[in-house]
């Protein structure tokens, strides 16, 4: 857990785009809340590598999105079941699972149709909060942790300057 927490604070106080850290969250909003093995989370993945989304921010959002959807998983369950039993798409599912590529999605399945029908409308709202989020705690709280006295005395000292001089050297 503290593993995990450094982590975030580590990709937080990056110099990466804020919007390349919440879309990151929110793709792995959508593989974590869904059943792993699914065509759409291969879809995900590959909008992942293809557009600049930073890694570790996914990595960090699938393991707590992950852990979140066995809580919601009630939740999923009922609305899939209310969106696989509307009468006015029964005609539209139908077509669908007469298609080899759409059985293999399982879409017939409550919790899968569920947790990707939250996750899909949760995409924008958690894309603006979380840009939102991340803006902020680099305004306020990034900036007043610099100007603590601890943090310009370890800035200070030989250990922060060693530190500095070989993460200059990385590539990128």
């Amino acid at each position: 857990m503290i593993k995990l927490l450094a982590r975030l604070l580590r990709v937080l106080n990056s110099e990466t785009e804020p919007g390349q850290l919440s879309l990151g969250l929110c793709f792995a909003m959508i593989v974590g809340l869904t059943p792993l093995l699914s065509l759409h989370n291969l879809f995900v993945l590959l909008l992942v590598f293809i557009l600049r989304v930073n890694l570790s921010a996914f990595l960090l959002g699938l393991a707590l999105f992950t852990g979140m959807a066995y809580l919601l998983e009630p939740l999923f369950h009922l609305l899939g079941l209310t969106v696989l039993t509307a009468p006015s798409l029964e005609g539209f599912w139908t077509s669908l699972y007469q298609s080899v590529w759409w059985r293999l999605e399982h879409f017939n399945n409550s919790i899968v149709m569920g947790s990707l029908v939250f996750s899909v409308s949760m995409f924008v709202p958690v894309l603006l909060l979380s840009n939102i989020l991340i803006r902020r705690y680099r305004q306020h709280v990034l900036v007043w942790v610099q100007k603590t006295r601890i943090m310009q005395m370890f800035k200070a000292s030989k250990l922060y300057q060693t530190y500095e001089t070989f993460s200059s050297w990385r590539p990128g």
